[in-house]
């Protein structure tokens, strides 16, 4: 199972009117420990960013799948409640999750949700579906290759 940590990433950026302005980005890596996501976002970033960076937060994150579409631009955060019945009592339990969702638009999110959710034996109800400010996800590496171990 997958330890994914949002790490946030302090540097100036070139803006389209061509000022520099301090951003703080959100990225969401899967790492054994803080130390590794910090590492990981270190390797992945510097390739992209010019001059001075540094990663501003970590923090671990309770998502438990990812939904990926490589056509997609944004990450929207769905929370899934999954109902079981309690075998004894009879009585209806509720359990809810966090699953990350790749879409260019809520419908395009909505419908990838649905199709990754398709096997799914459980009943389950989508409580919430919401923008993400995440800008990228980084799964794990491979020992022999640079592929992700999701791929």
């Amino acid at each position: 199972m997958a330890n994914w940590f949002e790490c946030k990433v302090r540097y100036d950026k070139m803006m389209e009117n061509g000022l520099l302005k301090k951003v703080n980005e959100p990225y969401l890596v899967d790492a054994l420990s803080f130390t590794e996501a910090e590492a990981r976002i270190i390797e992945e970033q510097t390739p992209f960013i010019s001059g001075d960076f540094s990663i501003s937060a970590v923090k671990r994150t309770k998502i438990s799948e990812i939904f990926r579409d490589d056509t997609a631009d944004k990450w929207y955060l769905a929370k899934v409640a999954f109902i079981t019945i309690d075998e004894k009592t009879a009585v209806e339990k509720k359990t809810t999750s966090l699953i990350l969702v790749a879409g260019s638009d809520f419908k395009n999110a909505y419908d990838n949700f649905m199709d990754g959710m398709k096997g799914t034996m459980a009943d389950f109800e989508l409580v919430s579906l919401a923008e993400t400010p995440l800008m990228d996800v980084y799964g794990a590496k491979l020992l022999a290759g640079s592929k992700t171990a999701e791929e």
